[in-house]
């Protein structure tokens, strides 16, 4: 059972995503928090695998909360809830490790897949969407090529570099025909190699050293070979 906090400051929409989320089958809200403050709070107390993290809050704002609950316990995957997709604070909260985000108004079915796809790992932005994203954070950031990570195996390179063109788990499995689970393995060992906390800093890392180019395509990499 995936143990999910809603974290909002409208009563409304917390009663009306906990009705969606338990009526799921297989994830159960274990708390709701009205403001940021709260959230931190709570999520300390039940310890929920996901957070469904409302940015407009009184007292402590989404942002903040992210970052004093990533600070804490940063296994804990979050799904930023926005009314604006092109929030600053989105970005924000993406750089302070948050999963991904949905925007308040997109369809039911697309918040019970978020929670699904973060407790796995899976990141919550279509490709065009990461783009944008990985040129936020580079923009912001000394945009030097940095060498290929030598601690990964050419494998995890090559799974490191799909994940940079924003392919999900299953369609990089499909890409180097192997199964979901495998790609899982790499993706995970890859990540924690890198001490990275989601795909998107993975994707940044995936183009500052080469293994994207500036179209988000796989190109070769200094060790030797093509990626892909």
């Amino acid at each position: 059972m995936i143990r999910v906090l809603v974290a909002d400051d409208q009563a409304l929409v917390r009663a009306g995503v906990r009705m969606l989320l338990q009526v799921a089958g297989d994830m159960e809200v274990v708390a709701e928090a009205q403001d940021g403050a709260e959230a931190v709070r709570l999520a300390e107390q039940h310890l929920p695998d996901v957070i469904l993290m409302d940015l407009r809050m009184p007292r402590v704002d989404g942002l903040e909360a992210t970052r004093r609950v990533l600070a804490a316990r940063p296994a804990t995957r979050i799904v930023v809830l926005t009314t604006f997709a092109e929030d600053s604070d989105v970005y924000a909260a993406l750089r302070a490790g948050a999963v991904g985000f949905l925007v308040k108004d997109d369809e039911p079915e697309r918040m019970v897949d978020a929670v699904r796809r973060a407790v796995t790992g899976e990141q919550l932005l279509g490709p065009s969407v990461l783009r944008r994203v990985v040129a936020r954070f580079l923009a912001a950031e000394e945009e030097a090529t940095i060498p290929v990570p030598a601690v990964l195996t050419d494998r995890e390179l090559e799974v490191l570099a799909l994940v940079g063109t924003g392919l999900s788990n299953a369609e990089i499995a499909e890409e180097l025909h192997v199964g979901i689970t495998t790609v899982k393995s790499h993706v995970a060992a890859a990540m924690d190699k890198l001490g990275l906390r989601n795909r998107i800093q993975a994707a940044v890392v995936a183009y500052r050293s080469g293994l994207v180019d500036a179209a988000f395509r796989p190109v070769r990499h200094p060790r030797g070979g093509p990626l892909g």
